[in-house]
């Protein structure tokens, strides 16, 4: 059998094999469920109307005015034209999610190590061992598929970068190209920029060897073709690129122009987040064991012990049902690190952790230095403001650092990292031509490191109190006794999984010391490693992701459900907000029904932010509703229940002002809100809008100005004044796209009150229309569409050449 074709068989087997496990470990959605994931119910009330204008008219709006009183939906699954590598994405992922996002963590990393040169075999263990770690389980369970979605393309970028290092310079090339276009696609810029850090880091030990090996031409001809190679792949989703950078500028993630605190104090001001909210989950440096012992720290806020849980016990002595018992135990607040809280812990596998550590002594050369530092480095910043000295430093002086929040996420690179050196030292054992005693006493060394900080880790068990941050709280709310057990309950599962640990390194260092004895055969202690290591990790994943996070699929389809409250407020069929207090603006329930001024993001626009941190919680909340146009709002009766208070003084869509307020800085702009009298009064900035130069106007009983056409991209009204005047309209102003048009022609509008649009109109009758435009998606558009041709035209040059390669001459 041809040899090319028979590889082609393999890795066809091998990918049907994947398909089949993902599909096993979320079999439900073989039923037509659907995983529930909390985020992406959120996701759904902020993208309704979008949804729904696009259901309604195959076009896309680019805005929607149901979340934070209005914002471009670039952040919201918006389509582009010409996106091609987003129809390429759908095809690799076309298993039902989440199924579809773990066959991309395992074919992923299954080309990487197969660019790296590994058997078909050792390479679909790591890619089992890489999918099934568990943060990359957990976060498909709350909702963070754009992170998962990123993550799975992180394998096959590296696998592209190491070809072309390999001089596979021409597919090399193409697979960079190409995972780099899906790696951008996924839309979390977060993940990319964290892998950056990682080639950086692997660019620099390939240097290193570059100029002991003194091949320093090929080094830089590797990465003048690896910039070409990133440029094209981020070039086919420059739309997308282009579109959010516009955003963020816009959003909490820019600069604010603001120098002075809600509190007058002067604020601090990176060009970014703040550095609390940045490390607000910060990893504890202690907490970092739960990588290779889950329930260390107690695993989550929500931890399922069952029956042996020692409040199970207490609650049944008590007299409660079995059920409610049960109930209870379900749900344990075992977590007691450092961070505000947390679905489950970063466990890469035990058997992972030991083989990595055989990893450092069997591999040589560069893979295990560039591998080592992006553990370290991936570590180290992961504890954030636990190593406040080191995360400062790149917050200050790292270009863009300070645009991501929740520094634990970078142990994404630990978890990418660390597989591909166990299976490494799994390549080197083996590996028939290699010293079996060195092997041996490798895997012995490896064993009593291992199991020797289980066994630290148990003497020093009487050094932790198991104390959690928010337990003042529970026991506020559980009472005394049974957050004593509570207690109790953490101490046991640190015992119990600490055990766990070495009895998996025991079983691990067995098998090993089994084959290099000639106890077993190759085939056989390949098989017995991959059935450990896969027990291992998917027994931790079922604690936190399981048959039970799905539902039927309306109810993610449909995760909102009309109540009374709703249908009272819909019977008003005028254009209005909607402010849900409980909610603020960290719900999107209110979005999926009505337009609100909440929402759910990690990118809020910042205009409205600085809404609620400068005048709603300082008490200016009816100057700010109303200016916004919020009708009703949605406020708790004396027994909890949600019910609607009419705001009769809401200004409407668009009003006629009397004067207009000169201001010359963003300061005094908000904190001129204290006092405004929003029906006859804006506030202007005349330092950013310098043409405006008169500020006081008549109004009369005949002044009126009305919204007769409402799409969430294209808003028509009609004006009538006796004299030439400003409308203030209680829509949002984002300068990039949205057009002023009086009878038909192109007017200047300019920004009043912080966030809201004003125009001009002069005196009579007008018909004034505001279209969202955006230049950045024509643009964009005609960038991606040529370089997605590029890149068609490369991979077509590519197949050629290897269906037809060039003959050598032969020598007469």
């Amino acid at each position: 059998m041809n040899t090319k074709f028979k590889a082609l068989l393999t890795h066809f087997f091998v990918l049907a094999f994947f398909i089949v496990v993902a599909l096993a470990y979320f079999s439900p959605v073989l039923q037509g469920k659907k995983i529930f994931q909390s985020d992406i119910v959120q996701y759904t009330g902020m993208a309704k109307e979008q949804n729904d204008f696009r259901k309604a008219t195959e076009k896309e709006p680019y805005w929607t005015n149901s979340a934070f009183g209005g914002m471009p939906t670039y952040q919201l699954g918006a389509n582009y034209p010409h996106n091609y590598v987003k129809k390429l994405d759908k095809i690799i992922r076309f298993l039902p999610r989440p199924a579809d996002y773990l066959f991309l963590y395992f074919i992923g990393f299954y080309i990487l190590l197969c660019c790296l040169k590994v058997d078909f075999k050792l390479a679909a263990i790591g890619a089992l061992a890489f999918g099934f770690s568990t943060y990359l389980i957990i976060i498909l369970g709350v909702g963070h598929n754009a992170k998962a979605h990123a993550m799975g393309y992180m394998p096959m970028l590296l696998g592209g970068i190491l070809l072309v290092f390999r001089k596979k310079y021409l597919w090399g090339f193409v697979l960079t190209t190409i995972a780099m276009a899906l790696q951008v696609v996924a839309n979390h810029y977060q993940m990319t920029y964290y892998f950056m850090l990682l080639v950086i880091l692997l660019g620099i030990a390939f240097l290193v060897d570059a100029i002991l090996k003194k091949e320093l031409k090929h080094y830089f001809i590797s990465i003048g073709l690896l910039i070409v190679a990133v440029a094209l792949g981020i070039a086919a989703n420059a739309t997308n690129l282009m579109a959010t950078k516009e955003y963020a500028d816009w959003s909490t993630r820019g600069k604010s122009e603001l120098t002075i605190s809600p509190n007058g104090l002067a604020k601090e001001n990176t060009g970014g987040l703040s550095k609390a909210y940045i490390t607000r989950w910060s990893y504890g440096i202690s907490e970092s064991l739960n990588l290779f012992v889950p329930r260390l720290f107690g695993g989550s806020d929500g931890e399922n012990i069952g029956e042996s849980a020692k409040s199970y016990e207490f609650l049944r002595e008590k007299g409660l049902s079995h059920s409610k018992a049960l109930e209870f135990s379900s749900g344990l607040p075992l977590y007691w690190s450092k961070q505000p809280g947390t679905s489950g812990p970063a466990y890469i596998g035990g058997i992972i952790f030991f083989l990595f550590i055989l990893g450092l002594f069997l591999i040589k050369g560069k893979h295990k230095w560039w591998l080592l530092g992006g553990v370290i480095m991936s570590l180290l910043l992961s504890w954030g403001k636990n190593f406040s000295s080191l995360t400062n430093f790149m917050i200050d002086h790292m270009p863009m650092y300070d645009k991501f929040r929740a520094v634990s996420s970078i142990q994404i690179i630990l978890e990418l990292c660390a597989p591909i050196v166990a299976i490494m030292a799994l390549v080197e054992i083996f590996k028939t031509a290699n010293s079996t005693t060195k092997k041996l006493n490798s895997v012995k060394l490896s064993f009593f490191i291992s199991a020797g900080l289980g066994v630290a880790i148990l003497l020093f068990k009487g050094m932790f109190d198991f104390i959690g941050r928010n337990d003042e709280m529970l026991r506020g709310a559980y009472g005394n006794e049974i957050m004593d057990l509570v207690v109790l309950d953490r101490e046991a599962v640190y015992v119990s999984d600490t055990i766990r640990f070495m009895v998996y390194v025991l079983l691990a260092a067995i098998i090993l010391w089994l084959f290099l004895k000639d106890r077993l055969k190759t085939n056989l202690a390949m098989f017995a490693i991959a059935v450990v290591i896969v027990f291992d990790l998917v027994s931790v994943d079922l604690r936190y992701v399981n048959n039970d996070n799905f539902v039927k699929a309306r109810q993610m389809e449909e995760p909102f459900q009309e109540t009374a409250l709703e249908k009272h407020i819909l019977k008003d069929s005028s254009i209005y907000r909607v402010f849900d207090q409980a909610q603020g603006l960290n719900g999107s329930r209110a979005s999926y029904f009505h337009q609100s001024i909440g929402g759910y993001h990690a990118a809020k626009p910042a205009g409205i932010e600085e809404l609620f941190d400068y005048q709603i919680s300082r008490g200016n909340t009816l100057v700010v509703l109303n200016m916004l146009n919020v009708k009703y709002v949605i406020q708790q009766d004396e027994e909890g229940r949600s019910v609607p208070a009419v705001n009769p003084d809401a200004n409407g869509n668009a009003w006629f002002i009397k004067k207009l307020l000169e201001v010359s800085s963003a300061d005094e702009e908000i904190f001129a809100l204290d006092s405004l009298d929003s029906k006859n009064e804006a506030v202007v900035n005349t330092k950013v809008f310098t043409t405006i130069n008169r500020f006081n106007f008549q109004t009369d009983s005949t002044t009126i100005v009305k919204l007769i056409d409402y799409k969430p991209n294209f808003l028509t009204y009609s004006a009538t004044n006796e004299n030439a005047g400003i409308v203030v309209f209680s829509e949002m102003y984002y300068k990039h796209g949205w057009n002023a048009y009086i009878d038909g022609k192109l007017t200047a509008h300019f920004k009043v009150n912080r966030v809201l649009r004003a125009l001009k109109v002069p005196s009579g009758n007008h018909k004034i229309e505001f279209k969202f435009e955006p230049e950045v998606v024509e643009l964009g558009s005609k960038i991606t569409l040529g370089s997605s041709i590029l890149i068609g035209l490369i991979v077509l040059g590519g197949l050629l050449f290897s269906i037809f390669p060039k003959r050598k001459k032969e020598k007469v």
